[in-house]
Protein backbone atom coordinates (compact mmCIF):
# COMPACT_ATOMS: atom_id res chain seq x y z
CA UNK A 1 0.00 0.00 0.00
CA UNK A 2 1.49 3.39 -0.96
CA UNK A 3 0.52 6.72 1.17
CA UNK A 4 0.63 9.96 -0.35
CA UNK A 5 3.63 12.26 0.36
CA UNK A 6 1.59 14.95 1.95
CA UNK A 7 0.33 12.09 4.78
CA UNK A 8 3.46 9.88 5.11
CA UNK A 9 5.62 13.08 5.82
CA UNK A 10 3.65 14.15 8.92
CA UNK A 11 3.66 10.57 10.07
CA UNK A 12 7.32 9.60 9.91
CA UNK A 13 7.88 12.47 11.27
CA UNK A 14 6.03 11.71 14.46
CA UNK A 15 7.42 8.39 14.62
CA UNK A 16 10.65 9.53 14.70
CA UNK A 17 10.21 12.29 17.11
CA UNK A 18 8.36 9.10 19.13
CA UNK A 19 11.56 6.57 18.75
CA UNK A 20 14.09 9.06 19.90
CA UNK A 21 11.84 10.57 22.86
CA UNK A 22 12.29 7.10 24.52
CA UNK A 23 15.60 4.82 25.38
CA UNK A 24 15.05 1.35 23.16
CA UNK A 25 13.51 -1.32 25.67
CA UNK A 26 16.51 -3.33 26.81
CA UNK A 27 16.14 -7.45 26.61
CA UNK A 28 16.60 -9.62 29.37
CA UNK A 29 19.13 -11.66 29.96
CA UNK A 30 19.00 -15.24 30.53
CA UNK A 31 22.31 -16.84 31.64
CA UNK A 32 23.62 -20.13 30.51
CA UNK A 33 26.39 -21.89 31.78
CA UNK A 34 28.26 -24.53 30.39
CA UNK A 35 31.68 -26.89 30.77
CA UNK A 36 32.97 -26.10 27.08
CA UNK A 37 35.95 -24.88 25.64
CA UNK A 38 37.91 -24.94 22.38
CA UNK A 39 36.21 -25.14 19.00
CA UNK A 40 32.55 -26.32 21.00
CA UNK A 41 32.94 -23.19 23.15
CA UNK A 42 33.46 -21.13 20.32
CA UNK A 43 29.91 -22.71 18.91
CA UNK A 44 28.00 -22.21 21.87
CA UNK A 45 29.20 -18.62 21.73
CA UNK A 46 28.32 -18.20 18.01
CA UNK A 47 24.40 -20.00 18.47
CA UNK A 48 24.00 -17.60 21.55
CA UNK A 49 24.52 -15.27 19.30
CA UNK A 50 22.35 -16.08 16.13
CA UNK A 51 19.22 -16.54 19.12
CA UNK A 52 20.20 -12.68 20.06
CA UNK A 53 20.12 -11.74 16.31
CA UNK A 54 16.76 -13.25 15.93
CA UNK A 55 14.60 -12.11 18.24
CA UNK A 56 14.06 -8.26 20.26
CA UNK A 57 12.89 -9.58 24.02
CA UNK A 58 15.84 -11.69 25.55
CA UNK A 59 19.91 -12.11 25.35
CA UNK A 60 21.30 -15.76 25.99
CA UNK A 61 24.86 -14.99 27.84
CA UNK A 62 26.49 -17.92 28.21
CA UNK A 63 29.85 -18.33 30.65
CA UNK A 64 32.25 -21.19 30.80
CA UNK A 65 32.33 -22.24 34.42
CA UNK A 66 34.85 -24.57 34.22
CA UNK A 67 35.33 -28.63 33.71
CA UNK A 68 31.98 -30.57 33.21
CA UNK A 69 32.23 -32.03 36.59
CA UNK A 70 33.13 -28.39 37.91
CA UNK A 71 30.34 -27.02 36.40
CA UNK A 72 28.05 -28.85 37.98
CA UNK A 73 29.85 -28.42 41.61
CA UNK A 74 29.20 -25.10 40.58
CA UNK A 75 25.62 -24.98 40.02
CA UNK A 76 24.50 -27.25 43.33
CA UNK A 77 26.53 -24.48 45.12
CA UNK A 78 24.66 -21.44 43.09
CA UNK A 79 21.62 -22.94 43.68
CA UNK A 80 22.26 -23.55 47.52
CA UNK A 81 23.10 -19.89 47.64
CA UNK A 82 19.77 -19.14 45.55
CA UNK A 83 22.26 -17.61 42.57
CA UNK A 84 21.37 -20.35 39.71
CA UNK A 85 21.87 -19.45 36.24
CA UNK A 86 18.65 -19.49 34.03
CA UNK A 87 19.88 -22.76 32.32
CA UNK A 88 22.49 -25.19 32.57
CA UNK A 89 24.52 -27.38 30.29
CA UNK A 90 25.38 -30.53 32.12
CA UNK A 91 27.36 -33.57 31.33
CA UNK A 92 24.87 -37.03 31.46
CA UNK A 93 27.12 -37.74 34.51
CA UNK A 94 24.75 -35.59 36.19
CA UNK A 95 21.65 -36.62 34.85
CA UNK A 96 20.45 -38.35 38.40
CA UNK A 97 21.12 -35.75 40.37
CA UNK A 98 19.41 -33.19 38.41
CA UNK A 99 16.49 -35.52 38.43
CA UNK A 100 16.67 -36.07 41.92
CA UNK A 101 17.61 -32.43 42.78
CA UNK A 102 14.29 -30.78 43.27
CA UNK A 103 15.99 -27.67 41.53
CA UNK A 104 15.01 -27.90 37.79
CA UNK A 105 11.84 -26.77 35.98
CA UNK A 106 11.24 -30.23 33.83
CA UNK A 107 11.34 -28.79 29.82
CA UNK A 108 7.69 -30.90 29.53
CA UNK A 109 6.45 -28.78 31.73
CA UNK A 110 8.04 -25.45 30.62
CA UNK A 111 6.65 -25.54 27.23
CA UNK A 112 3.43 -27.21 28.19
CA UNK A 113 3.20 -23.70 30.33
CA UNK A 114 4.37 -21.73 28.00
CA UNK A 115 2.12 -23.22 24.92
CA UNK A 116 5.53 -23.77 23.37
CA UNK A 117 6.23 -27.25 21.13
CA UNK A 118 9.07 -29.06 19.91
CA UNK A 119 8.97 -32.02 18.59
CA UNK A 120 9.85 -34.77 21.31
CA UNK A 121 8.32 -37.32 19.46
CA UNK A 122 10.87 -36.79 16.73
CA UNK A 123 14.28 -36.87 18.99
CA UNK A 124 16.45 -40.09 17.95
CA UNK A 125 15.16 -43.02 20.80
CA UNK A 126 18.87 -43.16 22.74
CA UNK A 127 18.70 -39.33 22.94
CA UNK A 128 14.89 -39.27 24.04
CA UNK A 129 15.03 -42.47 26.46
CA UNK A 130 18.48 -40.93 28.21
CA UNK A 131 16.95 -37.71 29.25
CA UNK A 132 13.16 -38.44 29.87
CA UNK A 133 11.27 -40.01 33.25
CA UNK A 134 8.24 -41.82 32.69
CA UNK A 135 7.98 -40.85 29.57
CA UNK A 136 8.05 -37.01 29.93
CA UNK A 137 11.37 -35.12 28.85
CA UNK A 138 13.03 -33.39 31.70
CA UNK A 139 16.06 -31.79 30.14
CA UNK A 140 16.80 -30.25 26.10
CA UNK A 141 19.12 -32.59 24.46
CA UNK A 142 21.27 -30.50 22.71
CA UNK A 143 25.20 -31.59 22.66
CA UNK A 144 24.61 -35.39 22.61
CA UNK A 145 27.25 -37.12 21.71
CA UNK A 146 28.66 -41.67 21.72
CA UNK A 147 32.32 -42.84 21.27
CA UNK A 148 33.73 -44.00 18.27
CA UNK A 149 36.83 -44.96 16.98
CA UNK A 150 39.50 -42.64 15.15
CA UNK A 151 42.17 -43.68 12.82
CA UNK A 152 45.12 -41.86 11.16
CA UNK A 153 44.85 -43.26 7.45
CA UNK A 154 48.49 -42.43 6.67
CA UNK A 155 50.10 -44.57 9.34
CA UNK A 156 47.51 -47.45 8.30
CA UNK A 157 49.63 -47.02 4.55
CA UNK A 158 53.03 -46.73 6.18
CA UNK A 159 52.11 -50.08 8.09
CA UNK A 160 50.88 -51.70 4.93
CA UNK A 161 47.50 -51.76 6.45
CA UNK A 162 44.31 -50.70 4.05
CA UNK A 163 43.36 -47.33 4.95
CA UNK A 164 39.61 -47.42 3.90
CA UNK A 165 38.97 -50.34 6.53
CA UNK A 166 38.90 -49.14 10.47
CA UNK A 167 39.94 -52.49 12.62
CA UNK A 168 36.33 -53.81 13.83
CA UNK A 169 37.46 -56.03 16.91
CA UNK A 170 40.00 -55.57 19.07
CA UNK A 171 41.61 -58.87 17.73
CA UNK A 172 41.68 -56.77 14.29
CA UNK A 173 43.46 -54.03 16.30
CA UNK A 174 45.67 -56.15 17.97
CA UNK A 175 47.02 -57.42 14.77
CA UNK A 176 46.87 -53.78 13.24
CA UNK A 177 48.47 -52.16 15.98
CA UNK A 178 51.87 -54.78 16.17
CA UNK A 179 51.87 -54.10 12.03
CA UNK A 180 51.77 -50.07 13.03
CA UNK A 181 54.64 -50.41 15.80
CA UNK A 182 56.87 -53.02 13.68
CA UNK A 183 56.97 -50.30 10.23
CA UNK A 184 57.51 -47.49 12.87
CA UNK A 185 54.94 -45.89 11.55
CA UNK A 186 53.75 -44.74 15.09
CA UNK A 187 55.14 -45.09 18.82
CA UNK A 188 51.56 -45.66 20.30
CA UNK A 189 49.39 -48.02 18.08
CA UNK A 190 46.19 -47.46 20.50
CA UNK A 191 44.94 -44.88 23.07
CA UNK A 192 41.71 -43.78 24.51
CA UNK A 193 39.92 -40.57 26.13
CA UNK A 194 37.47 -40.62 29.18
CA UNK A 195 39.11 -44.27 30.60
CA UNK A 196 35.78 -45.05 32.45
CA UNK A 197 33.56 -43.70 29.66
CA UNK A 198 35.18 -45.72 27.11
CA UNK A 199 36.61 -48.75 28.30
CA UNK A 200 33.97 -49.31 31.08
CA UNK A 201 30.81 -47.80 30.63
CA UNK A 202 30.39 -47.96 26.93
CA UNK A 203 31.89 -51.36 26.30
CA UNK A 204 29.70 -52.76 29.03
CA UNK A 205 26.76 -51.35 26.27
CA UNK A 206 28.03 -52.28 23.66
CA UNK A 207 28.40 -55.85 24.38
CA UNK A 208 24.84 -55.75 26.89
CA UNK A 209 26.68 -56.58 29.99
CA UNK A 210 25.13 -55.04 33.00
CA UNK A 211 27.09 -51.97 34.62
CA UNK A 212 24.97 -51.63 37.86
CA UNK A 213 21.70 -53.28 39.24
CA UNK A 214 18.33 -51.87 39.07
CA UNK A 215 18.83 -51.87 34.99
CA UNK A 216 21.59 -49.25 35.36
CA UNK A 217 19.63 -46.99 37.59
CA UNK A 218 16.60 -46.28 35.24
CA UNK A 219 14.21 -48.85 37.75
CA UNK A 220 15.61 -47.23 40.53
CA UNK A 221 18.08 -46.07 42.67
CA UNK A 222 21.35 -48.64 41.79
CA UNK A 223 23.23 -49.77 44.72
CA UNK A 224 25.82 -51.82 42.91
CA UNK A 225 28.01 -52.09 40.44
CA UNK A 226 28.67 -55.12 38.65
CA UNK A 227 31.78 -54.29 36.35
CA UNK A 228 33.70 -57.14 37.88
CA UNK A 229 32.00 -60.06 35.57
CA UNK A 230 33.91 -62.09 33.05
CA UNK A 231 33.40 -59.28 30.74
CA UNK A 232 35.30 -56.96 32.28
CA UNK A 233 38.15 -58.95 33.71
CA UNK A 234 38.73 -60.14 30.29
CA UNK A 235 38.74 -56.46 28.85
CA UNK A 236 41.08 -54.87 31.07
CA UNK A 237 43.27 -57.90 30.93
CA UNK A 238 43.59 -57.13 27.27
CA UNK A 239 44.33 -53.60 28.20
CA UNK A 240 47.59 -54.84 30.43
CA UNK A 241 48.98 -57.48 27.91
CA UNK A 242 48.67 -54.56 25.12
CA UNK A 243 50.55 -52.11 27.41
CA UNK A 244 53.46 -54.77 28.06
CA UNK A 245 53.68 -55.59 24.52
CA UNK A 246 54.13 -51.76 23.68
CA UNK A 247 50.91 -51.49 21.65
CA UNK A 248 48.68 -49.40 24.07
CA UNK A 249 49.55 -46.12 25.44
CA UNK A 250 47.08 -44.85 28.63
CA UNK A 251 46.56 -41.19 27.93
CA UNK A 252 44.83 -39.93 31.51
CA UNK A 253 41.34 -39.14 32.41
CA UNK A 254 38.68 -36.54 30.64
CA UNK A 255 40.09 -35.93 27.30
CA UNK A 256 43.49 -35.50 27.69
CA UNK A 257 44.58 -38.76 25.77
CA UNK A 258 43.41 -36.31 22.61
CA UNK A 259 45.54 -34.47 21.52
CA UNK A 260 47.78 -37.62 20.61
CA UNK A 261 45.51 -38.31 17.96
CA UNK A 262 44.90 -34.80 16.34
CA UNK A 263 49.02 -34.08 16.89
CA UNK A 264 49.73 -37.46 14.64
CA UNK A 265 51.01 -39.33 17.95
CA UNK A 266 48.88 -42.33 17.90
CA UNK A 267 47.66 -44.47 15.44
CA UNK A 268 43.89 -45.78 16.72
CA UNK A 269 42.06 -44.25 19.74
CA UNK A 270 38.44 -44.25 20.76
CA UNK A 271 36.73 -41.42 22.05
CA UNK A 272 33.71 -39.27 21.72
CA UNK A 273 32.04 -38.26 18.38
CA UNK A 274 32.32 -34.97 19.38
CA UNK A 275 36.26 -34.82 19.01
CA UNK A 276 35.33 -34.62 15.49
CA UNK A 277 35.32 -31.01 15.34
CA UNK A 278 39.15 -30.75 16.82
CA UNK A 279 39.73 -33.48 14.21
CA UNK A 280 38.77 -31.59 11.40
CA UNK A 281 40.56 -28.29 12.42
CA UNK A 282 43.94 -30.03 13.75
CA UNK A 283 44.62 -33.02 12.20
CA UNK A 284 47.16 -32.60 9.45
CA UNK A 285 46.87 -35.87 7.94
CA UNK A 286 43.99 -38.20 6.66
CA UNK A 287 41.80 -39.91 9.00
CA UNK A 288 38.47 -42.01 9.10
CA UNK A 289 36.43 -43.36 11.59
CA UNK A 290 34.81 -46.70 12.86
CA UNK A 291 32.35 -48.21 15.27
CA UNK A 292 33.45 -49.20 18.21
CA UNK A 293 35.52 -52.54 18.39
CA UNK A 294 34.02 -55.81 19.90
CA UNK A 295 35.09 -58.54 21.77
CA UNK A 296 34.69 -62.16 20.63
CA UNK A 297 31.79 -64.06 22.58
CA UNK A 298 29.56 -61.38 23.75
CA UNK A 299 25.92 -60.01 22.70
CA UNK A 300 25.36 -56.70 20.67
CA UNK A 301 24.00 -53.79 22.81
CA UNK A 302 24.34 -49.93 22.01
CA UNK A 303 26.69 -47.23 22.38
CA UNK A 304 25.17 -44.77 25.25
CA UNK A 305 24.58 -41.27 25.23
CA UNK A 306 27.52 -38.93 26.20
CA UNK A 307 27.78 -35.19 25.96
CA UNK A 308 25.95 -32.38 27.73
CA UNK A 309 22.13 -31.57 28.01
CA UNK A 310 20.45 -28.32 28.56
CA UNK A 311 18.34 -28.25 32.42
CA UNK A 312 16.22 -25.35 33.31
CA UNK A 313 16.72 -23.85 36.56
CA UNK A 314 13.76 -23.24 39.01
CA UNK A 315 13.75 -19.89 40.70
CA UNK A 316 13.09 -17.63 37.95
CA UNK A 317 10.75 -15.05 36.28
CA UNK A 318 7.75 -16.29 34.23
CA UNK A 319 8.98 -13.79 31.77
CA UNK A 320 12.03 -15.20 31.71
CA UNK A 321 10.30 -18.82 31.34
CA UNK A 322 9.04 -17.63 28.05
CA UNK A 323 12.62 -16.63 27.04
CA UNK A 324 14.29 -19.99 27.69
CA UNK A 325 10.95 -21.88 26.22
CA UNK A 326 11.68 -20.06 23.00
CA UNK A 327 15.41 -21.03 23.25
CA UNK A 328 14.54 -24.08 23.51
CA UNK A 329 12.35 -24.26 20.55
CA UNK A 330 15.33 -22.22 18.82
CA UNK A 331 18.12 -25.20 20.00
CA UNK A 332 15.79 -27.78 18.61
CA UNK A 333 15.38 -26.13 14.65
CA UNK A 334 16.11 -28.63 12.53
CA UNK A 335 18.45 -25.71 10.74
CA UNK A 336 20.56 -25.41 13.85
CA UNK A 337 20.52 -28.89 14.74
CA UNK A 338 22.60 -29.63 11.28
CA UNK A 339 24.81 -26.84 10.77
CA UNK A 340 25.62 -27.96 15.08
CA UNK A 341 26.12 -31.56 14.16
CA UNK A 342 28.31 -30.23 10.85
CA UNK A 343 30.91 -28.11 12.58
CA UNK A 344 30.94 -30.78 15.74
CA UNK A 345 30.07 -34.17 15.29
CA UNK A 346 27.68 -34.20 17.51
CA UNK A 347 24.22 -36.07 17.13
CA UNK A 348 21.60 -34.25 15.36
CA UNK A 349 18.81 -34.77 18.33
CA UNK A 350 15.86 -35.12 15.61
CA UNK A 351 14.90 -37.44 12.96
CA UNK A 352 13.58 -34.64 10.62
CA UNK A 353 17.29 -33.17 10.94
CA UNK A 354 19.01 -36.41 10.00
CA UNK A 355 16.50 -36.59 6.53
CA UNK A 356 17.33 -33.15 6.25
CA UNK A 357 21.28 -34.09 6.04
CA UNK A 358 20.77 -37.02 3.99
CA UNK A 359 18.38 -35.29 1.46
CA UNK A 360 21.31 -33.30 0.97
CA UNK A 361 24.00 -35.85 0.60
CA UNK A 362 26.15 -34.76 3.55
CA UNK A 363 26.59 -38.11 5.10
CA UNK A 364 27.82 -39.53 1.43
CA UNK A 365 30.18 -36.52 1.50
CA UNK A 366 31.20 -36.87 4.70
CA UNK A 367 31.10 -40.47 5.56
CA UNK A 368 32.78 -39.64 8.87
CA UNK A 369 29.54 -37.67 10.49
CA UNK A 370 27.56 -40.57 9.59
CA UNK A 371 29.69 -43.38 12.09
CA UNK A 372 28.01 -42.47 15.54
CA UNK A 373 24.61 -41.75 14.39
CA UNK A 374 24.88 -45.64 11.90
CA UNK A 375 26.18 -46.93 15.41
CA UNK A 376 23.86 -45.31 17.93
CA UNK A 377 20.73 -46.12 15.86
CA UNK A 378 21.39 -49.84 15.16
CA UNK A 379 22.52 -51.27 18.07
CA UNK A 380 20.63 -53.21 20.47
CA UNK A 381 19.06 -51.28 23.21
CA UNK A 382 18.39 -53.42 26.38
CA UNK A 383 18.36 -52.73 29.73
CA UNK A 384 22.15 -53.37 29.82
CA UNK A 385 22.57 -50.42 27.21
CA UNK A 386 19.95 -48.39 27.41
CA UNK A 387 22.33 -45.33 29.14
CA UNK A 388 24.14 -45.19 32.72
CA UNK A 389 21.91 -43.15 35.32
CA UNK A 390 23.45 -43.53 38.83
CA UNK A 391 23.95 -41.17 41.53
CA UNK A 392 27.65 -39.83 42.37
CA UNK A 393 28.70 -40.48 38.82
CA UNK A 394 31.54 -39.20 39.12
CA UNK A 395 32.66 -40.19 42.26
CA UNK A 396 32.11 -43.77 40.77
CA UNK A 397 34.12 -42.69 37.38
CA UNK A 398 36.67 -41.58 39.17
CA UNK A 399 36.67 -44.77 41.37
CA UNK A 400 37.00 -47.09 38.06
CA UNK A 401 40.03 -45.20 36.45
CA UNK A 402 42.15 -45.04 39.77
CA UNK A 403 41.71 -48.50 39.82
CA UNK A 404 42.68 -49.03 35.77
CA UNK A 405 45.65 -47.09 36.72
CA UNK A 406 47.06 -49.07 39.50
CA UNK A 407 46.44 -52.38 36.83
CA UNK A 408 48.44 -50.66 34.24
CA UNK A 409 51.02 -49.40 36.94
CA UNK A 410 51.38 -53.01 37.94
CA UNK A 411 50.48 -52.88 41.16
CA UNK A 412 47.41 -55.46 41.26
CA UNK A 413 45.53 -57.78 38.47
CA UNK A 414 42.20 -57.23 36.46
CA UNK A 415 39.93 -59.00 39.17
CA UNK A 416 41.62 -57.56 41.58
CA UNK A 417 41.39 -53.99 40.57
CA UNK A 418 37.79 -54.24 38.94
CA UNK A 419 36.79 -56.22 42.59
CA UNK A 420 37.72 -53.19 44.43
CA UNK A 421 36.39 -50.86 41.97
CA UNK A 422 32.36 -52.41 43.03
CA UNK A 423 33.22 -52.52 46.58
CA UNK A 424 34.22 -49.18 46.49
CA UNK A 425 32.00 -47.84 43.84
CA UNK A 426 29.08 -49.47 45.22
CA UNK A 427 29.58 -47.88 48.33
CA UNK A 428 29.20 -44.34 46.89
CA UNK A 429 25.69 -45.63 45.38
CA UNK A 430 24.57 -46.81 48.57
CA UNK A 431 25.65 -42.96 49.85
CA UNK A 432 23.85 -41.22 46.75
CA UNK A 433 20.32 -43.81 46.99
CA UNK A 434 20.27 -43.19 51.11
CA UNK A 435 19.58 -39.72 50.50
CA UNK A 436 16.34 -40.24 48.79
CA UNK A 437 14.75 -42.93 51.21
Amino acid sequence: MAYPTRVLGPVLVAALLLVGSRPAAAKTELSWWHGNTGAIGDRIAEIAKKFNDSQADYEVKPTYKGSYPETLAALIAAYRSKTQPHMALIFEVGTQTMLASGAVVPVFQLMKEQGVSIEGADFIAPVKSYYSKDGQLYSMPFASSTAILYYNKDMFRKAGLDPNKAPATFDEIEAASKKIIAANASKCAFSHAWPSWTMVEQMHAWHDQPFADQDNGFKGFATQLRVNGEFGVKLWDTLARWQKAGLYTYGGRTNKAEPMFTGGQCAIQVTSSAFMGAVMRDAKFEWGTGRLPRLGGYGQGNSIIGGTTLWVMKGHKPFEHRGMAQFLKFLGDDDLQAWWHQVTGYLPISQSAVKRLEAEGWFKKHPNHFTAFDQISSGKTTANSQGIRIGNYQGVRDTLEAELEEMLAGKKTAKQGLDDAVKKGSELLKEFASLYK
